[in-house]
């Protein structure tokens, strides 16, 4: 019995000298806050560049007994991006895909946006089917923290969170709060029995670019009830890579950028007077606006469509197909 004791006293001592894990999201002193913004936003700033991309995407653990367990999906591709605003306390950053034809063409894809802002008052967070609201961020959680609005590829939202970095394990990360999330197209064209996610995300650099992961808990309704289906963990890899057509969406980007920003207005301005973004979506291309607000891109960068004309139709479309909350 004594030797058990003296194990049980040493095993104390040891724990006593561990460091003492702080909790996940305490208030940032104002101190920590602004010894760290500088290097808050050169994480962010080198989230941009030219990159190889791998999406991975794995099922995990069901949580309905009765639901059947998806193969891992593997893709990938090459994607660009460029800063396209940076206020300071705003940084956003526009994603590119860039595919190549068997006849060795480029084609640029508008992919997604991520908005980035220093200490943000509320965030447009999603909240039901077709529809995100508006969400104040608790005023102690606002000091030092950055939020990250997400954005699909005609700029209506997506997804919005906030969080902070932080240094774990030698490895520097920005980590948001649990996050509502829409399906993914890949999903969503299955008509699942789940309808969103509800979501963690990290943004972490590394030596050859970076990575986002996402640990998302599928969700569907039950008895009237949100209950979790199946676990999902993704992990995103950028690694640094130019041996493509970079030049096809900088091209691309000179051509419709003037257009693409009084997209991104009209939204922001939609969200200010109607108490957020409600309008419909379809599962293979998002909003039911989204495939137009795109071909008038391409039309502005073939010359067929002038810019003025394309943004009066994107304004009117953006109006006319969204309610108010």
């Amino acid at each position: 019995m004594k030797d058990y004791r003296k194990i049980a006293a040493a095993l104390l001592l040891l724990a006593t000298a561990l460091p003492v894990a702080a909790s996940a999201h305490p208030p940032i002193a104002a101190e920590a806050a602004a010894a760290n913004f500088e290097q808050d936003r050169a994480d962010i700033l080198a989230m941009a560049g030219n990159y190889r991309v791998s999406f991975n995407m794995q099922e995990s653990t069901r949580w309905d007994p009765d639901y059947e367990i998806l193969e891992p999906k593997r893709s990938g591709g090459n994607e660009v991006v460029r800063v396209i605003e940076d206020t300071g306390r705003k940084i956003v950053l526009q994603h590119m895909l860039v595919i190549t034809g068997d006849d060795d063409k480029s084609f640029v894809i508008k992919h997604w946006r991520q908005d980035w802002e220093y200490e943000p008052v509320k965030i447009l967070a999603y909240s039901d089917r077709n529809s995100w609201a508006w969400e104040d961020v608790p005023e102690r959680m606002r000091t030092g923290r950055w939020s990250q609005t997400v954005y699909q590829v005609d700029d209506s939202p997506r997804y919005a969170g906030w969080g902070q970095f932080e240094t774990q394990g030698g490895i520097r990360r920005w980590r948001s709060s649990w996050t509502w999330r829409p399906l993914a197209r890949r999903d969503a064209v299955r008509s699942p029995v789940y309808d969103r996610y509800l979501s963690i995300n990290r943004h972490q650099p590394s030596p050859d670019g970076w990575i986002h992961w996402q640990d998302n808990i599928k969700m569907g309704t039950k008895d009237g009830k949100l209950v979790p289906i199946v676990q999902e963990y993704v992990l995103n890899t950028y690694i640094k890579y130019d041996q493509y057509d970079v030049k096809a969406a900088d091209d691309y980007w000179a051509a419709t950028k003037e257009y693409w920003a009084a997209v991104r207005a009209e939204w922001d301005r939609v969200a200010q007077a109607k108490g957020g973004i409600a309008i419909d979506e379809k599962a293979d291309t998002g909003t039911v606006i989204s495939g137009r607000l795109l071909e008038m891109a391409d039309e502005v960068q073939q010359k067929k469509l002038t810019t003025a004309k394309a943004i009066a139709e994107a304004k009117k479309l953006i109006e006319t197909n969204t309610r108010t909350l």
